[in-house]
């Protein structure tokens, strides 16, 4: 069965082979008797060698191939101890007597020009590249295989690592061994681990192998394609990778690039709120003037994530104007027409402007889905701004089953994904479509002199530094493109479908339990869960499984998290990682009855 991670081809990927395996590892280094402008002074004859991927200091008759300067010992008055890191010294075979010292790689032999230490090697890419991708597929064949060294939520406490660490940096260079021994010792035991197959906590940081090779070849090009100019791939791949997203949601024609919309990659979903809000904004202003901006009001509920709220302030919308609208079990947390139309009728009636409406498929606490189809009626029917937050659940809309949820998506004005919750693109790449992009444009552009150029003007030219916040972005729709490509739309269904079918499973097992109960309706791979309430008690409900909680974290086997709804203590179960099979559902749920089985029986609260 494929599957989205798998340890061994980040090892056997081919493009992994192309790039830093199977090649020799040449360390040019001229041969002679003096190495000079150093620190580190030997005096006399000695026979050092290199120690561990070292290269010996002072005479030596054989020499370690690699990159840290190893401990040479007889070089005159002593011996010198790891001195620094070096790619380009390598060969060294009776190194002369006399007076002599390495500067960390910028010595000279034999009179010829200096060997100074640069930031990019490709030979040094090559092989500490390998080593870097056998650790990295180590990491992840280790969360299976040995998950007890791994515990899923980190137990550390606050400033665990300030101890661990020296006060300050190194002057001068490290091995990348001693780093990743620290990253294995230091730098674990504080990771919660988001790509273990027993995490259920938030919805995922889904990562892939496709995804992760998207990422070392963005890592490795390094551009900066804020215009078309300086780099016209990045800009035209994000076009057309977007387009192919939009086709495969099913989008309405208005969303893509042939049109006067199209889609742009944002850093998050919070950034994508936050533009539309602000394009949103623009487009309202020109209507009624620059001086009604303390009247305009916006439209979302209290499951909404919270970064709408952070949007709005950023925007300069007052607080008092954000109106969440009350949800209930009733609409299962979805936001209701009526109760939005009566709010905006009665804000009509006092002077505000109503202008934006931020809808949800997929809410974070319960993954609830806002009726888009009289949302969007109504939102036309005012001529409002209608946003669709997607960011968990739109990469399922990919499935013809679950495109049901975004149905009415022909009414609203944007609409936004994180590919890297649940379409396996690594953080972070979070595309947003938008039907008129001259809106979002006219609200985020600038045009410094240094950033003219004749081409720039041509209107078939996209610069998305008019679309998003910042100046600088990366090429993050290398790894989209990748991704789509490498696995094909099918097999990315499939991936979903898995998770949603092991949601399914566990809400069977939750649903057999007398001690537990649903919450809520679920939707995609998200159950909310309890222990019940015993003779309609909610507040001591509320302390059980918060004791619950406590208790099946603590372990380190599983993690899961909470959100409370209409007052009440729910716990969620969320299925995203990569790695995640049946057997890590059930022992998960075996876990969780264990400990509920524990604290019932003995009435610890």
């Amino acid at each position: 069965m494929l599957r989205p991670l798998k340890h061994e081809i980040y090892k056997a990927s081919s493009l992994i082979t192309t790039f830093i395996q199977h090649l020799p590892i040449p360390i040019d280094m001229d041969y002679g008797n003096d190495i000079g402008n150093g620190h580190d002074i030997g005096h006399g004859n000695g026979n050092g060698i290199g120690n561990y991927n070292g290269v010996g200091n002072g005479i030596g008759n054989r020499v370690g191939k690699g990159h840290e300067i190893g401990n040479g010992h007889g070089i005159g008055n002593g011996y010198v101890n790891g001195i620094g890191t070096s790619d380009v010294l390598g060969k060294g075979h009776g190194l002369g007597n006399g007076n002599g010292y390495v500067n960390y790689g910028n010595g000279k032999v034999n009179g010829a020009k200096e060997k100074k230490m640069r930031p990019m090697e490709s030979e040094l890419l090559r092989e500490q590249g390998h080593i870097m991708v056998d650790f990295i597929a180590d990491y992840y064949k280790n969360l299976e295989d040995s998950p007890k060294d791994f515990p899923v939520l980190s137990q550390v406490q606050p400033g665990y690592l300030r101890d661990m660490l020296p006060d300050s940096a190194p002057d001068h260079p490290e091995s990348l061994k001693e780093l990743l021994d620290d990253v294995s010792k230091k730098i674990m035991p504080g990771i919660t681990h988001w790509q273990s197959p027993s995490y259920f906590a938030y919805y995922a940081s889904s990562t892939s192998v496709a995804g992760f090779l998207g990422e070392m070849l963005n890592a490795g090009l390094s551009v900066v394609g804020f215009t078309w100019l300086t780099s016209p791939a990045a800009t035209e791949l994000e076009v057309i990778v977007l387009d192919w997203l939009a086709k495969l949601l099913q989008l309405p024609n208005d969303f893509h690039s042939t049109g006067n919309g199209g889609g742009v990659i944002q850093g998050t979903g919070c950034e994508a709120v936050l533009v539309v809000v602000l394009a949103a904004r623009g487009r309202i202003l020109k209507k009624v003037g620059k001086n009604s901006l303390p009247r305009l009001v916006v439209y979302a509920t209290d499951q909404t994530h919270s970064s709408f709220r952070k949007a709005c302030l950023i925007s300069g919308i007052h607080e008092e104007n954000i109106r969440l609208l009350k949800t209930d079990s009733s609409t299962n947390y979805g936001m209701p027409p009526e109760s939005l139309e009566q709010a905006i009728s009665s804000d009509l009636a006092k002077g505000f402007i109503p202008f934006f409406i931020c809808a949800t498929v997929g809410t974070t606490s319960s993954a609830a889905v806002d009726p888009l189809v009289p949302l969007g009626e109504i939102a036309k029917s005012y001529g409002i701004w209608m946003h669709v937050d997607a960011a968990y659940a739109g990469s399922a809309c990919i499935c013809p089953e679950n495109r049901k949820y975004i149905d009415g998506i022909e009414n609203a004005d944007s609409f936004n994904i994180n590919a890297h919750k649940w379409l396996f693109s690594n953080q972070t790449c979070s595309p947003l479509w938008i039907k008129d992009r001259y809106s979002l444009i006219d609200a985020l552009k600038t045009n410094p002199e240094y950033l003219e150029y004749k081409v720039s003007k041509r209107d078939e030219v996209v610069n998305y530094k008019d679309w998003q916040i910042s100046l600088s972005r990366r090429f993050r729709s290398l790894k989209l493109w990748m991704v789509l490509r490498l696995y094909g739309s099918e097999n990315l269904k499939n991936f979903i479908r898995d998770h949603i079918n092991l949601a399914k499973q566990f809400e069977d097992y939750v649903a057999q339990d007398s001690n537990f109960e649903i919450v809520t309706t679920r939707y995609f791979s998200l159950v909310c869960f309890r222990i019940a309430p015993i003779d309609g008690d909610e507040d001591q409900c509320n302390v059980q499984n918060r004791a619950l909680i406590a208790a099946v974290n603590s372990t380190g086997n599983i993690f899961i998290s909470h959100t409370a709804l209409s007052g009440k203590f729910i716990l969620r179960f969320a299925v995203g990682a990569p790695l995640t099979e049946e057997k890590h559902v059930t022992e998960a749920w075996q876990i969780i009855q264990k400990h509920a089985s524990k604290l019932i029986l003995n009435g610890h609260f």
